[in-house]
């Protein structure tokens, strides 16, 4: 297992076909990764699919209102919808779409990411500085990497459990 430096900033993300953890960086985008924790936390993430996965690309879930597997998925809905919480400044930063690195998504407004998340399957330079990067996958990329492929997948994966790595104890 990778070594979790920081366990209040890092997330452990429980797959079908195994553990991805992604360390998150709070003196990069500290609103985002605050946000992360929070919904984690409340179990908002628990279920909700991946409903855009494009191969080469990215994969993308965190729908909480829409993209639940297991509370009831609208895969036509999927990917319009965020939590019932404010919508987050961007946090642009130098980092860049990196392959596994964490991107907040969102709509053409730079202020209106929420709940979704992608996960970068290779360099995706073309985003820097238009999308906030406030994470990089330390552990588990082929779980990622073995995520199925659709807009929205016809059989999605979800995230079967995303807990902050400080609370399981």
């Amino acid at each position: 297992m990778a070594e979790i430096k920081d366990p209040e900033n890092t997330i452990v993300m429980e797959l079908k076909t195994g553990t991805v953890i992604i360390e998150l960086l709070p003196e990069v985008a500290p609103k985002h990764v605050e946000r992360m924790k929070e919904l984690a936390r409340s179990g908002a993430y628990d279920g909700v699919v991946f409903h855009r996965v494009i191969d080469g690309f990215m994969a993308q879930t965190g729908d909480v209102a829409h993209g639940n597997a297991d509370k009831g998925l609208n895969l036509r809905m999927a990917g319009t919808g965020g939590s019932d919480l404010p919508d987050l400044p961007a946090e642009f930063s130098s980092l860049p779409h990196d392959r596994g690195t964490l991107g907040a998504a969102r709509s053409a407004n730079p202020d209106s990411a929420n709940s979704q998340f992608f996960i970068n399957f290779s360099d995706n330079h073309f985003l820097n500085g238009q999308y906030t990067v406030y994470g990089r996958v330390i552990e588990g990329m082929e779980h990622v990497d073995a995520i199925a492929r659709g807009e929205p997948p016809a059989n999605p994966d979800k995230m079967i459990s995303v807990r902050v790595a400080a609370d399981a104890a």
